[in-house]
């Protein structure tokens, strides 16, 4: 080889893998998964960090006994886990059910109607800007390997293989609930009498700002607006059962 057949000849690449590795995008819908179940574990970590530092506080109001705290604490946590659990089980399997019912209409007419079914979905995709042709072309081999989710794809947004999971959906909420009502629990419970209050309010703003900034990120929404909306709520939240524990606790 001379030297000007070593400069005009293209290079070969030595290792396919980081060319490979520069185009490993994910192009189905498992980010789109992944960034909704992170969403949902920032809200319930949200929901738990509030409720749970509005009991504790308003019960450090009415007494600075730390059994108190403790059994109110640890209450507050275990119901409102249970809560968010249950209700997000109920939620999940209605939309489970609702899902398969879809898909079960949509299996039947298959069956019943596939000439009707493909003009379906030629329409489709002719709506989506292909030629009529070519939206034939796409709906008749989309068709022939699998007519269900082709169907359930385009028409209903629906991955047939791919239904949320009541019982998953219900566990990452409780553990989300509970990992964020462990933050003002400890707190209250740890530091002492004279500024168990004010640490407890300062570590739930900077948590609360955390999670509001995390939660528009994920939402793509203004990022401050979300963190001072978020701080906002749960220092009135905590302010408004902070006073009516003083009041108690004076009164009674």
């Amino acid at each position: 080889m001379t030297t000007d057949q070593a400069v005009h000849e293209p290079t070969e690449p030595t290792g396919g893998a980081p060319e490979d590795a520069a185009h490993d995008e994910p192009h189905d819908d498992s980010l789109h998964q992944r960034l909704n179940w992170l969403r949902a574990a920032v809200l319930g970590a949200n929901d738990g960090i509030v409720s749970t530092a509005g009991i504790v506080v308003g019960v450090a109001g009415a007494t600075s006994d730390r059994g108190s705290l403790v059994v109110a604490g640890v209450a507050g946590l275990v119901a409102g886990a249970l809560s968010m659990a249950a209700g997000e089980y109920v939620s999940v399997s209605t939309q489970r059910d609702s899902e398969r019912a879809v898909l079960e209409v949509e299996r039947r007419e298959l069956a019943e109607t596939p000439e009707e079914e493909l003009e379906e979905l030629t329409g489709i995709y002719q709506a989506k800007g292909l030629t009529p042709e070519l939206a034939r072309e796409v709906a008749v081999q989309l068709t022939e390997h699998d007519a269900l989710r082709a169907h359930a794809e385009a028409e209903l947004g629906i991955d047939p293989d791919d239904l949320t999971n009541p019982w998953a959906a219900a566990l990452a909420s409780m553990l989300a609930f509970t990992v964020g009502a462990l933050l003002p629990l400890l707190t209250i419970v740890l530091v002492g009498a004279t500024w168990r209050v004010a640490v407890t309010v300062v570590a739930v703003a900077v948590a609360l700002a955390v999670t509001g900034w995390s939660s528009a990120w994920f939402g793509d929404a203004p990022r401050t607006r979300a963190v001072l909306r978020n701080v906002g709520g749960g220092l009135f939240a905590m302010a408004v059962t902070y006073g009516i524990g003083t009041l108690l606790g004076t009164h009674l």
